[in-house]
This record gives C-alpha cells, sequence and structure tokens, in this order.
C-alpha cells in the first residue's frame, strides 16, 4: 500500500526541524488533543458501564430477576404457586415473600425503611446479603423478633447488633383505646453492607411469618421472587409464567427487574450515549489541529514537494505521504490516549480517594449516585469502537491535506528559485 520510499519520506518530514516552530507547537496541541480526547472516551465510558454493572449486580443481589404480586395485595395460595413455578424451565428458585414498608424507631430517632419478610434459607440464597454481613450471623436469623439491616440504617440509629429497635407496620389494629399502630419490637442479630445507599440506608430483613403477623397476612404472602437462569433474557420466562398461572389466577401481576428498574437503565443508557456523541467532539477538534498543521507542514516543504515532483514522483505518492504525517500524529495520539484511559480506568476508585484526601471535598456522594465506590468496567468492544471511531476521524482529516500537496505545480514553485 504504501512503498519504502514513501514511508522513510513522510518520517523524514515528521520528524525535520521545521522552519516555523508554529507548525511544531500546533502539531503537538492536535496530537494532545486526540490523546485527551480518547482517554476521557474511555474513561468516561467505562465509567458509565460500572455503574451499569454494578447497579444491576446489587439490584437483582437483593431483588428476584422476577416478581409476582397480586391485584388483591396478597397471595393466599402462594404454596402452590410456589409449587408450579419451580416446574417451570428456566426457573431455579421461586420464594414466598412479604415485601411492604415500615418505620423504624428507636429512642427519638425513626427512619422510614423497605421491609422484607423472608425465610431464613432465602436470605442466606441471597448471596450479596449473606456474603457482605460486616457483624453478627444470619444463622440466628430465626422465627421471633430477629432483624438484619443495612450498616448505614445502623449507623443512622445508632445501635449495633445486639441492640433492639422497634418496627411500626403501616396498617393499623383496632383496640377499646381505639385505632393504634402495629409496633413491634425486633433485636437486631446481623448488619450487612452491600456498597449500594438505596439499600445500606433503607432495607431490613425480619422472619417471613413474624413479618406476615404483624402485616396482616396471616397464611399469604405480598409476593413471589423468582430467579432465572439468565437475568438478562426474563421475557421467555415471563411468558411461560403468564401462560402456565393466569389460568389458574387471574389476578396475578408478573414483572421482571428490567422492568421495574427501568428509569435506572434508561437513564444510564442515554447518559451514555450522549456522552459519547459530546466527548467525541474532542477528537473532532483536534482533527482540525490535524489539518492546520499538516497544511502549515505542506507550505514548509513547498520547495521538497517540487524536486521530487520533478524526480518523477508522481501526485499518488505525494498524497500518501502527507496522508502518513497525519494518520501518525492520530495513530501515537490515540494508542497513547488508550493505554492513559484503561490505566485510569482501572484505578479511577484509588484515585477518587486520592483526591478526596487532598480536597477534603467528597468528589462521590453515595446519596446522589447510589453507590458506595466509584465503578469502572474496561470494554473491550467500547474501547475498540473509540480507538476505530478516533483513527477514523484523524484519517479523514489528513485527506485534505495531502491532496493541497499533490496538486502543487512544480514550475510555479521551482520559477524563481
Amino acid at each position: 500500500m504504501f512503498s519504502h520510499s514513501e514511508k522513510l519520506i513522510a518520517l523524514r518530514f515528521f520528524s525535520s526541524k521545521r522552519k516555523e516552530k508554529f507548525i511544531s507547537v500546533n502539531t503537538a496541541f492536535a496530537f494532545l488533543g486526540i490523546t485527551l480526547g480518547v482517554a476521557t472516551l474511555i474513561i468516561v465510558m467505562s465509567v458509565m458501564n460500572g455503574f451499569r454493572v454494578e447497579l444491576v449486580k446489587r439490584i437483582l443481589g437483593v431483588n428476584a430477576h422476577i416478581t409476582i404480586y397480586s391485584t388483591q395485595k396478597n397471595l393466599a395460595n402462594y404454596g402452590q404457586l410456589v409449587e408450579n413455578l419451580t416446574n417451570i424451565q428456566g426457573v431455579l428458585t421461586a420464594n414466598p415473600i412479604i415485601d411492604t414498608h415500615g418505620m423504624i424507631t428507636k429512642d427519638e430517632i425513626a427512619s422510614a425503611a423497605l421491609v422484607k419478610g423472608i425465610k431464613k434459607i432465602d436470605l442466606i440464597n441471597k448471596k450479596l446479603i449473606s456474603n457482605n454481613i460486616i457483624s453478627g450471623d444470619l444463622n440466628n436469623f430465626t422465627n421471633g423478633d430477629k432483624i438484619v439491616i443495612g450498616d448505614r440504617l445502623a449507623r443512622k440509629l445508632g445501635v449495633a447488633v445486639g441492640d433492639k429497635i422497634n418496627l411500626i407496620a403501616p396498617n393499623t389494629t383496632n383496640s377499646i383505646f381505639g385505632i393504634v399502630p402495629r409496633l413491634k419490637e425486633y433485636k437486631i442479630i446481623a448488619i450487612f453492607r452491600v456498597g449500594m445507599h438505596e439499600y445500606d440506608a433503607n432495607a431490613i430483613f425480619i422472619p417471613f411469618a413474624t413479618a406476615q403477623i404483624q402485616f396482616g397476612l396471616h397464611n399469604a404472602a405480598s409476593a413471589i421472587e423468582i430467579i432465572t437462569a439468565d437475568a438478562n433474557n426474563t421475557q421467555a420466562i415471563n411468558d411461560k409464567i403468564y401462560n402456565q398461572l393466569m389460568p389458574l389466577s387471574h389476578n396475578l401481576i408478573i414483572n421482571d427487574w428490567q422492568e421495574m428498574n427501568s428509569s435506572f437503565i434508561n437513564a444510564l443508557k442515554v447518559e451514555r450515549n450522549v456522552m459519547f456523541l459530546i466527548l467525541s467532539l474532542i477528537i473532532i477538534v483536534a482533527a482540525f489541529n490535524i489539518i492546520s498543521s499538516l497544511i502549515m507542514l505542506v507550505n514548509d516543504k513547498i520547495k521538497h514537494i517540487a524536486l521530487l515532483r520533478t524526480m518523477g514522483m508522481s501526485q499518488k505518492s505525494i498524497v500518501k505521504i502527507f496522508f502518513i504525517n497525519g494518520a501518525l500524529i492520530g495513530a501515537i495520539g490515540t494508542i497513547l490516549g488508550s493505554l492513559i484511559g484503561i490505566s485510569f480506568a482501572y484505578n479511577i476508585d484509588t484515585i477518587k480517594r486520592l483526591l478526596e484526601k487532598l480536597t477534603g471535598v467528597t468528589l462521590f456522594d453515595p446519596i446522589i449516585y447510589f453507590l458506595t465506590d466509584l465503578p469502572a468496567e474496561v470494554n473491550l468492544y467500547t474501547v475498540m469502537l473509540i480507538v476505530i471511531t478516533s483513527l477514523i476521524i484523524c484519517f479523514i482529516a489528513a485527506i485534505y491535506p495531502a491532496f493541497k500537496a499533490a496538486k502543487l505545480d512544480p514550475a510555479e514553485v521551482l520559477r524563481y528559485e
């Protein structure tokens, strides 16, 4: 594609000292722009990928792939439904749950809570919870006044394992003293930290049988959680569940995790696409610097071009020589930017902590961003897309100056020499 002489001359032009120092400065800015643009794109895309991966991991670690509710607010026949569900191909597990809200109080401190009444074995099977117990033991999660809470909620209430807190249900009980709230005292037997603020600060787990009594769901469940073989392909399982269960019960509502968390997933997808388009402008701006740099290089090497033409070099070869110059700027900048971006992405949480320590400013507030750590997931496909996009932009930018150099008339250039 490129002859040895074309490559040699292109490299001589690229590395030679130029009369106009401004040309070298402009080239340096073009190179720097490409490097920063590619690095920034890789870092931002990796963080966006990391956000999605970590959010999905934590959402599925606490919630189910598919959840079945009832329009009547309770599932009295949950035992039969669970048995039918476990026989459906693709369903790994199905378990009843009390999924509701309540209020936690300790002395004069109160906090809203996402309450999940669950059986001991089903809680232990939630590996995101059972593998992230920072205090206490889930083996003590037996029927009765036992409770498991998130560490941020524990800190807010100022409690630890062994302390007792009150859980107030939203429904009430009629008594001789009038209407009173359903209140029960629970003993904290474990504290978890999953790294997602929404759960660490709000979620609590209590025994299934105890939750049935306190929330007035005697011999019933509020929902059934289903874990499937493939969390990313729940629609097929949804259809099977609908076809099998709907003839038995017409008051069921079937939701999968993607539908229930669509606002998160769609927001991340839109932000990811918009950030890619916006940050690509950095590379495009740098490409204009490549154009101006090559045009100035052509003007600087105008006599050399004329001599090469008189010695028999074709216009096509001149185009290739200056195209190589522009491509070199883009290729080196892209490769260096990729290396910087990947290295930065793999160490972004460490860098974030260092900057927070130096500045004393919280750069990543878990209350706003839901996660306690800044995640980054380097995706090979995304990196390749960024690299290819950058190279295409740079190669296109090199075409016009290269053709401009080839159109020079050697007779006109050398007339007064």
